[in-house]
This record gives C-alpha cells, structure tokens and sequence, in this order.
C-alpha cells in the first residue's frame, strides 16, 4: 500500500451524501466473481475515470441522462481489483441504460470524504443528479444486478449465468452427464468459474470419480474459496472420503441390530448410506444416535449431519428433511 495514510481494514461509515469521513479502509467481506466474456459494446462512454474537477459534470449531470455507478478504489485495494472488472462487465450489458464512472481516492480524495466514505470498494448509485443508493465491498455479478434491480434497471442474466443455473438443475435432478457437458461449456467461456468448477467437481464425486473432483477443486485460488459453492463442493469431497471403505451396508445393519447402542455402527451406516445417495435414512440413523445419546463422541452425530447439510445444499429435500428431525429432538 502507498505511504497515504490511509488503513487496511474496517468499516463502511456516513450515509449517502453525508459528512467528511476518515481515513479509507479496504472491506473484504465479499467475494467477487471472476470476470468472463462480454458482449463486444464500446465502452469508451460507458466507462471513465473521473476527477475532483470533472466529478459534477461526469456524475451529477451524467446522471440525468442514465444512471451512474461511481466506484470509489484504490490502486492498493485488492477487493476493488476484483470488484471493477465485474462492475465493467455488468455496465457493458445493460448496453446504456448505465455509466461507470471509477474515481482513484488515493489521488482525489476529496469527493469520497465529503460523501462519508471509509471503506472502499464503495459504490454509489446516482439518478437525476443524487445518489439514490449505494454498497461497499466486493460483490458478485449476481448481486451487483439485483443491487441494480432495486433502484430500477433491471439487467437479465448472462448466456453464462443461464448456462450455470441450467446445469444446476439438472444436477439437482441427478442429470450428472448433462450436467458436466455445460459445467464444461461455461468453463469454455469463463475459464476460473467457481461455480462452474464446483459444480463439476460435484457431478465427478456423483459419478464415482472422487480424484477427478479433487482435481476441479484444486484449481479454485485460495482467496476464492470462501464462496457457497465451494463449502458444499469440499464438504461432498470430505464425505466420499470418509464413506470409502463403507460398502456392506448389510453388516453395519446387523451389527445395529445386535446392539443398538452400538453408534460407531450406526454412525458409519449413516455415512455409508449418505455415499449412495440414501439421504433420508443417513439421517434416521444420525438422529437416532442423537436421540439415544446427544454427546456421543464430543456431539459427533449433530457435526456430522451439519456436514450433509452443507454438501447437499440449503434447499435439498434431505436438507429440509434433516432440519425438521433434528429441531424436532432437540426442542422437544
């Protein structure tokens, strides 16, 4: 970072349009997607830089025309490097309905401070010469586009996001080849895709092919692995790995029966039968260790659960199902 003055790290502070803030922090509570192929749309009135003395004509007046995005950054700011390249790509498809107006507070501070800015990345929406609406941190086209929607430009999804939703449900729907094909596809257009490489790897662990998956994993940078899609990607790779070895569903069935206070058994009947796909009766078996002893292996049986929940997703009906049996035991 340059010797500014100014910090690494903190808070977003003033309102839209309010007093002189202090020193500027870098906010790096969301991730960003990666940048992929857009429309070819010149940009040259779309997307400019702007100073202290071209600020009111570029933004205020600007602003009565379309609306406009000012971008406040800083060279040294590693979450607006993530975040512009996705404001550009966003801009450029609302094919001039916005502008993209980026303003370096390392050089012009004095706009930011008067707005009471002290986080950057920090965006401002302006319409009819006010900021209307505004965020701070990084964000991802998807909710850079609902952000959007709310003040009034509505912006469909990419041929990308269509693609990625597409796949999603068909591997919701267990389509796991069809689903790989434009996993593939999506990765042809935006090669670092998180979602697309999670996704795939999802569909490798479906299909048997636990190293493939490791593979697609491996690809995703370290300061991108903090995303949703990741966390269940990893934590379906975690539970292949612990459920090798767990085939004979029938012999963990009889030792269950022979003792059924046996709940290492039971626990790795639970993990067996979660590997082929029996997410309803993984969590009869967990709950039913929860339900005959609750701290059975430092609450091991509740953690474990916890896990399938994050592999299979938020909206999974095993999810769901697993919610309503857990709260049932441990409310009743």
């Amino acid at each position: 970072m340059s010797g500014s003055g100014y910090s690494v790290g903190g808070s977003f502070g003033g309102s839209l349009g309010g007093g002189y803030g202090g020193g500027y922090q870098t906010n790096t509570q969301a991730g960003a997607a990666s940048p992929s192929a857009a429309p070819a749309v010149n940009a040259a009135d779309l997307i400019v830089d702007t100073t202290t003395q071209t600020f009111v004509q570029d933004v205020i007046e600007g602003s009565r025309n379309q609306v406009v995005l000012v971008d406040f950054w800083a060279p040294w700011c590693g979450p607006c490097k993530q975040l512009t390249p996705t404001l550009e790509k966003v801009v450029k498809e609302a094919n001039g309905a916005l502008k993209l107006v980026k303003m370096n507070i390392e050089d012009y501070p004095e706009v930011a401070g008067q707005m009471g800015v002290q986080s950057i990345p920090a965006v401002f929406a302006f319409k009819g010469g006010q900021p209307v609406d505004g965020f701070m941190g990084a964000q991802t086209e998807g909710e850079i586009k609902k952000f959007l929607d709310r003040i009034g430009v509505n912006i469909g999804p990419s041929d990308l996001e269509v693609m990625l939703e597409k796949a999603d449900e068909l591997r919701d729907a267990e389509g796991y080849p069809e689903a790989a094909q434009l996993y593939g596809s999506a990765l042809s257009i935006d090669a670092g895709n998180v979602q697309a490489l999670c996704g795939l790897a999802m569909c490798y662990l479906a299909l048997g092919e636990k190293d493939h998956a490791k593979q697609m994993l491996d690809m995703i940078p370290e300061d991108e692995q903090n995303s949703q899609h990741f966390a269940a990607a990893k934590a379906a790779l975690e539970l292949a790995e612990q459920s090798e070895g767990l085939d004979d569903l029938a012999e963990l069935r009889e030792r269950v029966e022979a003792n059924a206070d046996d709940h290492q058994a039971r626990f790795d009947l639970a993990l067996a039968l979660g590997g082929k796909g029996d997410k309803t009766g993984a969590v009869d078996e967990l709950i039913e260790i929860i339900r005959r002893d609750r701290e059975w292996n430092e609450d091991g049986a509740r953690k474990q659960l916890l896990q399938f929940f994050e592999a299979w997703g938020f909206k999974d009906a095993g999810s769901a199902y697993g919610r309503r049996k857990l709260s049932s035991i441990l409310f009743s």
